[in-house]
């Protein structure tokens, strides 16, 4: 299984909007970067995801699963862009701020530091450890 984070502005998409869709989840669209698209195209059905909230708050508050593998992005106008699918698992007990991220030696490497920008990102299974406990999230959280 492999880890990722993706980052969305809560005021277009929020954790609350993504876990209201319950199972079937909800399309990844809109990415527009290649580094990003191509991050999807290399996940798995049941890999794991930190839910982002970008811009406001800039915060993990939530942890995601891969549901549907890479297709055609169906907000896209051009074939090149694609998405996975993603649903809600768990809302963190308590958020982890991009300041408190920054602040922890352990994460220092962690794409999120170092290429802020990048919306769909690998996250190391160290990092990802780190980052639950520090949220108070039990692994591994699966869907009810």
């Amino acid at each position: 299984m492999a880890y990722w984070l993706f980052k969305s502005e809560p005021d277009v998409f929020s954790f609350a909007q993504l876990m209201a869709k319950g199972a079937k989840g909800e399309e990844w669209t809109g990415i527009r970067n290649y580094q990003a698209r191509n991050n999807m195209r290399m996940m798995k059905i049941g890999d794991k995801g930190f839910f982002y909230h970008s811009n406001i708050g800039k915060a993990v508050v939530g942890v995601v699963e891969v549901c549907k593998l890479i297709h055609p992005d169906s907000t896209a106008d051009k074939p090149a862009w694609e998405c996975v699918d993603i649903r809600g698992l768990v809302v963190m007990p308590r958020e982890i701020t991009l300041e408190e991220i920054k602040a922890d030696a352990r994460l220092s490497e962690m794409i999120l530091v170092k290429n802020s920008r990048l919306s769909v990102q690998p996250v190391l299974p160290e990092e990802w450890k780190i980052i639950c406990e520090l949220g108070g999230v039990k692994l591994p959280p699966k869907f009810a």
